[in-house]
């Protein structure tokens, strides 16, 4: 199931009208069933997640289980999708709140993600996965049509559209791939001094933009 981020700056939309008996409880069940994975997920790992755990913790049946995910890796892939969205919208809304100072946004949107990549006990267990060279959760990281990082750098490429209009869409983009691409390498390998981290992602991004950063 794909969900789409809101675009930057975008207000809520009009409340909706309540679901269906059967629309709610099937929405109800998916979201204890992806909870208990996390949970799963996020205690022992990816490998020791079993549909029948999960549905006897979730309470439901197995055919329940596969009827709304069609197998395990349709829950990984709903599970990554799940965490993605909501770690994008932290994100987002740091980004929101320095809307002012490109500098200083990017290097708070950095930080927010490095701290969340170290807080989160799911993200930090596909994290260590990847060190380890245990890569069970990595492939649902990268699985089409909805990449992660294809999130993540068109959440930034918008933000950056808006605040430096001026900027060619070329170095946007490219300053959206890079700040992606370094904060995902930090996450993955912390340096030595992980404080300095958004602080150097900034300087390039802010490099590739031009004069886009005041203050630089």
């Amino acid at each position: 199931m794909r969900s789409e981020l809101p675009h930057p700056g975008a207000r809520p939309t009009t409340e909706q009208p309540p679901d269906p008996p059967r629309v709610a409880w099937r929405r109800q069940m998916r979201a204890r069933v992806l909870e208990e994975a996390w949970q799963l997920a996020s205690e022992a790992g990816w490998d020791r997640v079993r549909v029948a755990d999960l549905a006897q913790r979730a309470e439901v049946s197995r055919p329940s289980i596969y009827a709304e995910f069609g197998d395990r890796a349709g829950i990984g892939t709903a599970l990554v999708h799940r965490e993605t969205e909501r770690f994008l919208l932290g994100v987002a809304e740091v980004l929101a709140d320095h809307r002012d100072d490109v500098a200083a946004a990017l290097e708070a949107g950095v930080d927010h993600a490095l701290a969340e990549a170290a807080r989160n006990p799911f993200i930090r267990a596909v994290v260590t996965a990847a060190r380890g060279g245990t890569d069970a959760l990595l492939p649902f990281l990268t699985s089409r049509p909805e990449p992660v990082f294809s999130q993540a750098w068109r959440l930034v490429a918008a933000w950056l559209d808006e605040v430096v209009p001026g900027v060619s869409k070329d170095r946007r983009n490219d300053a959206a791939d890079i700040v992606v691409r370094l904060a995902v390498s930090h996450m993955l390998l912390p340096g030595p001094d992980p404080g300095e981290a958004s602080v150097r992602v900034a300087r390039v991004a802010c490099a590739i933009l031009g004069t886009a950063c005041g203050g630089e």
